[in-house]
Protein backbone atom coordinates (compact mmCIF):
# COMPACT_ATOMS: atom_id res chain seq x y z
CA UNK A 1 0.00 0.00 0.00
CA UNK A 2 1.57 3.52 -1.06
CA UNK A 3 -0.48 6.53 0.67
CA UNK A 4 -0.14 9.66 0.41
CA UNK A 5 -1.51 12.47 2.54
CA UNK A 6 -1.92 15.72 1.13
CA UNK A 7 -1.85 19.68 2.25
CA UNK A 8 -1.85 18.97 5.70
CA UNK A 9 0.36 20.83 8.61
CA UNK A 10 2.62 18.32 9.44
CA UNK A 11 3.69 18.63 13.10
CA UNK A 12 6.19 16.50 14.78
CA UNK A 13 6.56 17.41 18.16
CA UNK A 14 9.70 15.40 18.44
CA UNK A 15 11.83 17.31 16.10
CA UNK A 16 9.95 20.94 15.89
CA UNK A 17 9.48 19.94 12.42
CA UNK A 18 6.28 22.33 11.52
CA UNK A 19 5.15 22.83 7.81
CA UNK A 20 2.31 22.26 5.30
CA UNK A 21 3.01 19.77 2.58
CA UNK A 22 2.62 16.20 1.67
CA UNK A 23 3.90 12.99 3.45
CA UNK A 24 4.41 9.57 1.63
CA UNK A 25 3.75 5.92 2.69
CA UNK A 26 5.21 3.09 1.35
CA UNK A 27 5.83 -0.04 2.79
CA UNK A 28 4.53 0.71 5.86
CA UNK A 29 7.29 3.27 6.46
CA UNK A 30 7.26 7.24 5.71
CA UNK A 31 9.11 8.09 2.87
CA UNK A 32 9.24 11.73 2.59
CA UNK A 33 7.50 14.92 4.12
CA UNK A 34 7.17 17.87 2.28
CA UNK A 35 7.14 16.96 -1.46
CA UNK A 36 6.03 12.99 -2.77
CA UNK A 37 9.48 11.54 -4.42
CA UNK A 38 9.60 11.48 -8.02
CA UNK A 39 7.88 9.00 -9.62
CA UNK A 40 5.38 8.17 -6.55
CA UNK A 41 2.41 6.88 -7.10
CA UNK A 42 0.26 5.88 -4.77
CA UNK A 43 -2.74 3.40 -4.47
CA UNK A 44 -4.72 5.85 -2.23
CA UNK A 45 -4.69 9.77 -1.62
CA UNK A 46 -5.95 11.60 1.53
CA UNK A 47 -6.55 15.18 1.50
CA UNK A 48 -5.51 17.02 4.85
CA UNK A 49 -5.94 20.29 4.01
CA UNK A 50 -6.92 22.51 7.24
CA UNK A 51 -6.01 19.83 9.51
CA UNK A 52 -2.79 18.32 11.36
CA UNK A 53 -0.44 14.86 10.29
CA UNK A 54 1.04 14.52 13.20
CA UNK A 55 2.34 10.71 14.86
CA UNK A 56 -0.11 8.65 15.86
CA UNK A 57 -0.91 9.54 19.82
CA UNK A 58 0.50 7.54 22.40
CA UNK A 59 -1.45 6.61 25.62
CA UNK A 60 0.17 5.68 28.46
CA UNK A 61 -3.06 4.55 30.44
CA UNK A 62 -5.30 1.97 28.59
CA UNK A 63 -6.93 -0.87 30.12
CA UNK A 64 -8.01 -3.22 27.52
CA UNK A 65 -10.11 -5.67 30.11
CA UNK A 66 -8.99 -9.01 28.46
CA UNK A 67 -8.75 -11.30 29.34
CA UNK A 68 -10.98 -11.93 32.20
CA UNK A 69 -13.69 -9.10 31.78
CA UNK A 70 -14.82 -9.41 28.15
CA UNK A 71 -18.22 -8.54 29.18
CA UNK A 72 -17.02 -4.60 29.74
CA UNK A 73 -14.40 -5.05 26.86
CA UNK A 74 -12.82 -6.92 24.70
CA UNK A 75 -9.92 -5.98 22.90
CA UNK A 76 -11.56 -5.65 19.34
CA UNK A 77 -14.12 -2.64 20.56
CA UNK A 78 -11.14 -1.55 22.53
CA UNK A 79 -8.46 -1.10 20.28
CA UNK A 80 -11.16 -0.04 17.53
CA UNK A 81 -11.50 2.74 20.05
CA UNK A 82 -7.99 3.42 20.57
CA UNK A 83 -7.32 3.91 16.48
CA UNK A 84 -11.00 5.79 16.07
CA UNK A 85 -9.40 8.24 19.15
CA UNK A 86 -5.55 8.77 17.01
CA UNK A 87 -4.00 6.50 19.51
CA UNK A 88 -1.96 3.87 17.74
CA UNK A 89 0.11 2.27 20.71
CA UNK A 90 -1.04 2.30 24.28
CA UNK A 91 -0.05 0.81 27.21
CA UNK A 92 -2.01 -1.64 29.09
CA UNK A 93 -1.97 -2.21 33.15
CA UNK A 94 -1.56 -6.18 34.52
CA UNK A 95 -4.64 -5.91 36.22
CA UNK A 96 -6.19 -8.79 33.89
CA UNK A 97 -7.84 -11.96 35.04
CA UNK A 98 -5.99 -13.44 35.69
CA UNK A 99 -3.13 -10.31 36.20
CA UNK A 100 -0.05 -10.61 33.68
CA UNK A 101 2.84 -12.09 35.92
CA UNK A 102 3.84 -14.98 33.56
CA UNK A 103 5.38 -14.90 30.35
CA UNK A 104 2.61 -16.94 28.39
CA UNK A 105 -0.03 -14.56 29.85
CA UNK A 106 1.51 -11.65 28.15
CA UNK A 107 2.64 -13.19 24.84
CA UNK A 108 -0.99 -14.46 24.32
CA UNK A 109 -1.87 -11.42 24.79
CA UNK A 110 0.41 -9.57 21.85
CA UNK A 111 -0.59 -11.89 19.72
CA UNK A 112 -4.11 -11.28 19.88
CA UNK A 113 -3.65 -7.94 19.44
CA UNK A 114 -0.68 -8.01 16.79
CA UNK A 115 -3.57 -10.10 14.96
CA UNK A 116 -6.15 -7.71 14.80
CA UNK A 117 -4.13 -5.19 13.24
CA UNK A 118 -5.26 -2.06 14.22
CA UNK A 119 -3.38 0.26 17.73
CA UNK A 120 0.14 -2.00 19.20
CA UNK A 121 -0.47 -3.00 22.93
CA UNK A 122 2.28 -2.41 25.02
CA UNK A 123 1.84 -4.44 28.12
CA UNK A 124 2.76 -3.60 31.79
CA UNK A 125 3.89 -7.06 33.72
CA UNK A 126 2.83 -7.11 36.99
CA UNK A 127 5.48 -6.01 39.57
CA UNK A 128 4.75 -9.11 42.33
CA UNK A 129 2.97 -12.16 41.66
CA UNK A 130 -0.72 -11.80 41.69
CA UNK A 131 -0.17 -8.23 42.96
CA UNK A 132 -0.52 -9.78 46.36
CA UNK A 133 2.46 -7.86 46.84
CA UNK A 134 4.45 -10.28 48.66
CA UNK A 135 6.56 -11.95 45.98
CA UNK A 136 8.29 -10.21 43.34
CA UNK A 137 7.83 -11.66 39.53
CA UNK A 138 10.50 -13.03 37.34
CA UNK A 139 11.10 -9.01 35.56
CA UNK A 140 13.43 -10.13 33.36
CA UNK A 141 11.45 -12.83 31.70
CA UNK A 142 8.43 -10.66 31.32
CA UNK A 143 10.28 -8.15 29.70
CA UNK A 144 11.79 -10.75 27.45
CA UNK A 145 7.81 -11.61 26.44
CA UNK A 146 7.55 -7.67 25.72
CA UNK A 147 6.59 -5.63 29.08
CA UNK A 148 7.56 -2.30 28.97
CA UNK A 149 7.92 -1.83 32.65
CA UNK A 150 6.59 -2.79 36.01
CA UNK A 151 3.37 -1.77 37.85
CA UNK A 152 0.82 -3.18 40.42
CA UNK A 153 -1.75 -0.77 38.75
CA UNK A 154 -4.65 0.07 41.91
CA UNK A 155 -2.99 -2.20 44.53
CA UNK A 156 -0.84 -1.00 46.75
CA UNK A 157 1.91 -3.01 48.12
CA UNK A 158 1.78 -2.87 52.16
CA UNK A 159 5.63 -3.57 53.24
CA UNK A 160 8.15 -0.75 52.14
CA UNK A 161 10.68 -2.97 52.18
CA UNK A 162 8.72 -5.19 49.28
CA UNK A 163 8.77 -1.96 47.21
CA UNK A 164 12.57 -1.53 48.00
CA UNK A 165 13.70 -4.41 46.62
CA UNK A 166 11.28 -4.02 43.76
CA UNK A 167 13.31 -1.11 42.74
CA UNK A 168 16.61 -2.31 43.60
CA UNK A 169 16.10 -5.14 41.29
CA UNK A 170 14.40 -2.75 38.94
CA UNK A 171 17.21 -0.50 38.69
CA UNK A 172 20.14 -3.02 38.49
CA UNK A 173 18.65 -4.30 35.19
CA UNK A 174 17.23 -1.07 34.05
CA UNK A 175 13.69 -1.77 33.97
CA UNK A 176 10.99 1.26 35.09
CA UNK A 177 8.23 0.95 37.87
CA UNK A 178 5.42 2.39 37.15
CA UNK A 179 3.41 3.41 40.58
CA UNK A 180 0.20 5.10 40.80
CA UNK A 181 1.00 6.76 44.69
CA UNK A 182 -1.58 6.06 47.05
CA UNK A 183 -1.46 4.72 50.69
CA UNK A 184 -2.81 1.76 51.36
CA UNK A 185 -4.89 3.00 54.28
CA UNK A 186 -5.60 6.33 53.97
CA UNK A 187 -6.73 5.91 50.02
CA UNK A 188 -10.38 3.53 50.43
CA UNK A 189 -12.53 6.07 49.72
CA UNK A 190 -14.70 6.78 46.84
CA UNK A 191 -14.75 10.67 46.98
CA UNK A 192 -11.85 13.33 47.47
CA UNK A 193 -12.06 14.15 51.13
CA UNK A 194 -13.53 17.84 51.94
CA UNK A 195 -16.86 19.57 52.45
CA UNK A 196 -18.58 18.23 49.49
CA UNK A 197 -17.67 14.21 50.37
CA UNK A 198 -18.70 15.11 53.83
CA UNK A 199 -22.53 16.63 52.60
CA UNK A 200 -23.44 14.04 50.47
CA UNK A 201 -21.94 10.90 53.60
CA UNK A 202 -18.97 9.74 50.94
CA UNK A 203 -16.27 8.01 52.61
CA UNK A 204 -13.27 10.23 51.60
CA UNK A 205 -9.62 10.39 50.19
CA UNK A 206 -7.44 12.94 51.36
CA UNK A 207 -4.61 14.33 49.61
CA UNK A 208 -2.20 12.80 52.66
CA UNK A 209 -3.03 9.32 50.60
CA UNK A 210 -1.22 10.69 47.82
CA UNK A 211 2.08 12.93 49.70
CA UNK A 212 2.50 10.00 52.08
CA UNK A 213 2.89 7.71 49.14
CA UNK A 214 5.21 10.07 46.71
CA UNK A 215 7.69 10.77 49.83
CA UNK A 216 7.87 7.37 50.49
CA UNK A 217 8.65 6.65 46.62
CA UNK A 218 11.03 9.43 46.34
CA UNK A 219 12.96 8.29 49.00
CA UNK A 220 13.33 4.79 47.97
CA UNK A 221 14.14 6.68 44.57
CA UNK A 222 17.10 7.90 46.19
CA UNK A 223 18.61 5.26 47.73
CA UNK A 224 17.99 2.83 44.67
CA UNK A 225 18.25 4.89 41.59
CA UNK A 226 15.60 2.68 40.11
CA UNK A 227 13.41 4.84 37.46
CA UNK A 228 9.86 5.58 38.73
CA UNK A 229 6.73 6.64 36.22
CA UNK A 230 3.97 8.18 38.45
CA UNK A 231 0.52 7.46 37.70
CA UNK A 232 -2.35 10.21 37.40
CA UNK A 233 -0.96 12.58 39.96
CA UNK A 234 -4.16 14.24 41.16
CA UNK A 235 -3.24 17.27 43.93
CA UNK A 236 -1.88 20.17 44.11
CA UNK A 237 0.36 19.18 46.79
CA UNK A 238 1.44 15.97 44.55
CA UNK A 239 2.15 18.32 41.74
CA UNK A 240 4.84 20.41 44.02
CA UNK A 241 6.13 17.06 44.95
CA UNK A 242 7.27 15.83 42.12
CA UNK A 243 8.30 19.72 40.48
CA UNK A 244 10.57 18.96 43.57
CA UNK A 245 11.66 15.52 42.87
CA UNK A 246 12.69 16.41 39.62
CA UNK A 247 14.29 20.01 40.47
CA UNK A 248 16.80 17.59 43.04
CA UNK A 249 17.36 15.43 39.80
CA UNK A 250 15.69 12.58 40.78
CA UNK A 251 14.77 9.81 37.47
CA UNK A 252 11.19 10.51 37.75
CA UNK A 253 8.44 11.26 35.10
CA UNK A 254 5.08 11.49 35.85
CA UNK A 255 0.60 11.93 34.05
CA UNK A 256 -2.28 13.34 34.61
CA UNK A 257 -5.79 11.85 33.64
CA UNK A 258 -8.05 13.46 31.21
CA UNK A 259 -10.55 13.16 34.10
CA UNK A 260 -8.45 14.70 37.09
CA UNK A 261 -7.35 17.76 34.34
CA UNK A 262 -11.05 19.08 33.49
CA UNK A 263 -13.13 17.55 36.13
CA UNK A 264 -13.63 18.46 39.90
CA UNK A 265 -15.46 16.76 42.60
CA UNK A 266 -18.25 19.48 42.17
CA UNK A 267 -19.14 16.92 38.77
CA UNK A 268 -20.06 14.38 40.90
CA UNK A 269 -23.56 15.94 40.52
CA UNK A 270 -26.36 13.79 42.67
CA UNK A 271 -24.14 10.78 43.35
CA UNK A 272 -23.42 10.51 39.03
CA UNK A 273 -21.65 7.35 39.49
CA UNK A 274 -20.07 8.12 35.95
CA UNK A 275 -18.23 10.64 37.95
CA UNK A 276 -16.88 7.42 40.27
CA UNK A 277 -13.18 7.53 39.00
CA UNK A 278 -10.09 6.32 40.41
CA UNK A 279 -8.05 8.54 41.29
CA UNK A 280 -10.74 10.36 42.87
CA UNK A 281 -11.83 14.03 41.30
CA UNK A 282 -10.22 17.04 43.45
CA UNK A 283 -11.51 20.94 44.43
CA UNK A 284 -10.80 23.14 41.54
CA UNK A 285 -6.93 24.35 43.14
CA UNK A 286 -5.77 20.71 42.47
CA UNK A 287 -7.38 20.88 38.72
CA UNK A 288 -5.65 24.32 38.29
CA UNK A 289 -2.67 23.00 39.60
CA UNK A 290 -2.38 20.05 37.44
CA UNK A 291 -3.15 22.09 34.14
CA UNK A 292 -0.21 24.42 35.08
CA UNK A 293 1.95 21.36 36.03
CA UNK A 294 1.10 19.75 32.45
CA UNK A 295 2.07 23.00 30.68
CA UNK A 296 5.39 23.30 32.18
CA UNK A 297 6.42 20.29 32.01
CA UNK A 298 6.51 19.19 35.67
CA UNK A 299 3.67 16.67 34.45
CA UNK A 300 5.40 14.68 31.36
CA UNK A 301 2.08 13.46 29.48
CA UNK A 302 -1.32 13.22 29.29
CA UNK A 303 -3.46 10.01 29.87
CA UNK A 304 -6.81 8.77 28.83
CA UNK A 305 -7.25 6.27 31.83
CA UNK A 306 -9.38 3.93 29.78
CA UNK A 307 -11.25 1.68 31.91
CA UNK A 308 -13.91 0.39 30.04
CA UNK A 309 -17.02 -0.15 32.66
CA UNK A 310 -20.40 -1.97 31.77
CA UNK A 311 -23.49 -0.48 32.36
CA UNK A 312 -24.97 -2.95 35.48
CA UNK A 313 -22.00 -1.85 37.30
CA UNK A 314 -22.49 1.66 37.01
CA UNK A 315 -26.25 1.45 37.63
CA UNK A 316 -25.82 0.99 41.43
CA UNK A 317 -25.18 3.22 44.66
CA UNK A 318 -22.33 6.16 43.71
CA UNK A 319 -19.98 4.21 46.56
CA UNK A 320 -21.30 0.76 45.09
CA UNK A 321 -20.40 1.66 41.16
CA UNK A 322 -17.11 0.10 39.64
CA UNK A 323 -14.71 2.76 39.03
CA UNK A 324 -13.56 3.92 35.59
CA UNK A 325 -14.32 5.56 32.63
CA UNK A 326 -14.21 4.86 28.84
CA UNK A 327 -11.27 7.38 27.43
CA UNK A 328 -9.10 6.81 24.45
CA UNK A 329 -12.09 8.15 21.78
CA UNK A 330 -11.18 11.86 24.07
CA UNK A 331 -7.78 12.09 24.10
CA UNK A 332 -7.28 14.50 21.53
CA UNK A 333 -10.46 16.75 22.09
CA UNK A 334 -9.92 16.68 25.74
CA UNK A 335 -5.91 17.38 25.01
CA UNK A 336 -6.70 20.21 22.33
CA UNK A 337 -9.48 21.88 24.97
CA UNK A 338 -6.99 21.95 27.82
CA UNK A 339 -4.48 23.73 25.04
CA UNK A 340 -7.45 25.97 23.69
CA UNK A 341 -8.36 26.77 27.74
CA UNK A 342 -4.69 27.27 29.19
CA UNK A 343 -3.28 28.56 25.89
CA UNK A 344 -0.84 26.19 25.14
CA UNK A 345 0.28 25.84 21.58
CA UNK A 346 -0.89 23.17 19.64
CA UNK A 347 2.61 22.01 19.13
CA UNK A 348 3.17 21.28 23.31
CA UNK A 349 -0.80 19.85 23.41
CA UNK A 350 0.97 17.38 20.94
CA UNK A 351 3.58 16.65 22.54
CA UNK A 352 2.43 15.65 25.54
CA UNK A 353 0.57 12.58 23.89
CA UNK A 354 3.02 11.36 21.78
CA UNK A 355 6.80 12.54 22.07
CA UNK A 356 6.63 12.96 25.43
CA UNK A 357 4.58 9.24 26.01
CA UNK A 358 7.36 8.16 24.01
CA UNK A 359 10.30 9.01 25.90
CA UNK A 360 8.76 7.64 29.16
CA UNK A 361 8.81 4.57 27.21
CA UNK A 362 12.74 4.90 25.74
CA UNK A 363 14.46 2.26 24.71
CA UNK A 364 11.43 -0.74 26.00
CA UNK A 365 10.33 0.68 22.34
CA UNK A 366 12.99 -1.60 20.67
CA UNK A 367 13.12 -1.07 17.00
CA UNK A 368 10.06 1.12 17.22
CA UNK A 369 11.88 3.73 19.50
CA UNK A 370 12.80 6.31 16.65
CA UNK A 371 9.07 5.39 14.98
CA UNK A 372 6.54 5.70 18.10
CA UNK A 373 5.77 9.22 18.91
CA UNK A 374 7.64 10.66 15.66
CA UNK A 375 6.79 11.81 11.99
CA UNK A 376 10.24 11.41 10.63
CA UNK A 377 11.52 9.85 7.21
CA UNK A 378 12.56 6.55 7.45
CA UNK A 379 9.92 5.68 10.73
CA UNK A 380 7.39 3.44 10.89
CA UNK A 381 4.35 5.22 9.37
CA UNK A 382 1.95 5.74 12.47
CA UNK A 383 0.13 8.63 11.55
CA UNK A 384 -2.86 10.32 12.49
CA UNK A 385 -4.69 13.56 10.45
CA UNK A 386 -6.13 16.01 12.95
CA UNK A 387 -9.37 18.20 13.30
CA UNK A 388 -9.25 21.33 15.34
CA UNK A 389 -12.28 22.60 14.01
CA UNK A 390 -15.64 22.28 14.96
CA UNK A 391 -17.23 19.90 18.08
CA UNK A 392 -18.92 17.03 18.52
CA UNK A 393 -21.16 15.15 21.14
CA UNK A 394 -20.07 12.33 23.11
CA UNK A 395 -22.30 10.00 23.73
CA UNK A 396 -23.08 5.85 23.19
CA UNK A 397 -23.55 6.47 19.65
CA UNK A 398 -20.17 8.12 19.15
CA UNK A 399 -18.03 5.83 21.10
CA UNK A 400 -16.83 2.51 19.53
CA UNK A 401 -15.52 1.22 23.36
CA UNK A 402 -17.96 -1.49 24.68
CA UNK A 403 -18.11 0.41 27.91
CA UNK A 404 -19.82 3.74 27.15
CA UNK A 405 -19.54 5.34 30.53
CA UNK A 406 -17.74 8.87 30.80
CA UNK A 407 -18.18 11.94 32.69
CA UNK A 408 -18.25 13.82 29.79
CA UNK A 409 -21.63 12.20 28.28
CA UNK A 410 -23.29 15.17 26.69
CA UNK A 411 -20.11 17.20 26.41
CA UNK A 412 -19.87 19.20 23.41
CA UNK A 413 -16.19 18.86 22.93
CA UNK A 414 -13.51 20.92 19.96
CA UNK A 415 -11.31 18.65 17.27
CA UNK A 416 -11.76 15.25 15.80
CA UNK A 417 -9.37 12.57 14.37
CA UNK A 418 -10.35 12.04 10.79
CA UNK A 419 -8.00 9.50 9.79
CA UNK A 420 -5.87 7.33 12.20
CA UNK A 421 -2.43 5.15 9.91
CA UNK A 422 -0.85 2.36 11.48
CA UNK A 423 1.73 0.36 10.29
CA UNK A 424 1.28 2.30 6.77
CA UNK A 425 -2.64 0.58 6.88
CA UNK A 426 -5.46 2.54 7.42
CA UNK A 427 -7.06 1.71 10.35
CA UNK A 428 -9.67 4.38 10.63
CA UNK A 429 -11.31 7.06 8.53
CA UNK A 430 -13.99 9.58 9.69
CA UNK A 431 -17.24 8.84 8.75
Amino acid sequence: MKLLIQNGRMIDPASGFDQTGDVAIAAGRIVAMGQAPDGFTPNRVIDAKGCIVAPGLVDLAARLREPGQEHAGMLESELAAAVAGGVTSLVCPPDTQPVLDEPGLVEMLRYRAEKLNLARVLPLGALTVGLKGDVLTEMSQLTAAGCVGFSQAEVPIPSTQVLQRALQYASTFGFTVWLRPQELHLGKGVAASGPLATRMGLSGVSVAAETIALHTIFELVRSTRARVHLCRISSAQGVELVRQAKAEGLPVTADVSINSLHLTDADMGYFDSRARLTPVLRQQRDRDALRAGLADGTLDVLVSDHTPVDADAKALPFAEAEAGASGLELLWSLALKWGQDAQVPVTDVLSRITADPARVLGSTLGHLQDSVGHLAVGGVADVCVLSTEGHWLVGDAALRSQGKSTPFSGYELPGRVMTTVVGGEVAFEAA
